[in-house]
């Protein structure tokens, strides 16, 4: 046998069937097709593939005409409240007293409590839930207003275990709650 042919068989027989052949193998395709990229891509790219860093900064605003971060408190509008109708602290205050009220009272007890507070959209999510389920048992402070908008706030209360978020809204002036999130502390 000669040796062009015992070094072929060798190849196919051994080096092939095995682990590391199989690596090298596979290491010997990925550099083929990393090199055709590079040859495909051009000098334009640094050979990466990846484009050159810009000569200047890119800009979407004029940097002369100020800061368009996050707005300061002169800037959001009060919360307008229906002459007669509660504020959102009271309304949220109420709710979250209602809410509170979730042992030795039935789910539909319950919700009714929460009804005059809530909108329909809120009134209908609730609808079904157990108050076995409410994480608190009572306030340990007062409610906390952070105004979005005229017509959309946030109230904060305290709980034993943690804070009530709630999401009031006025579309027209009487604030009702429309979402209720807990965050343990």
């Amino acid at each position: 046998m000669t040796p062009m042919r015992r070094a072929i068989e060798f190849l196919t027989t051994r080096l092939l069937r095995s682990r590391l052949g199989i690596a090298v193998l596979l290491a010997a395709v990925i550099f083929g097709i990393i090199g055709a990229a590079r040859l495909v891509a051009g000098p334009s790219d640094g050979g990466l593939g990846l484009p050159r860093e810009p000569s200047r900064p890119i800009t979407t605003v004029d940097p002369s005409a100020g800061d368009d971060g996050v707005l300061n408190d002169e800037s959001v509008p009060s919360p307008s409240t229906r002459p007669g109708s509660p504020k959102p602290e009271e309304v949220g205050r109420a709710f979250a007293d209602a809410w509170l009220i979730h042992r030795d009272v039935s789910p539909e007890q319950w919700h009714a409590a929460l009804l005059p507070y809530s909108t329909p959209t809120l009134a209908e999510k609730l609808t079904g839930v157990d108050p076995v389920a409410v994480p608190a048992d009572r306030l340990t402070g007062e409610p906390t207003v952070v105004p979005q908008t005229e017509s959309l706030v946030e109230v904060t209360i305290p709980v034993d275990t943690g804070r009530l978020r709630l999401r009031l809204v006025a579309p027209d002036g009487r604030w009702l709650v429309d979402g209720v999130d807990w965050e343990r502390t």
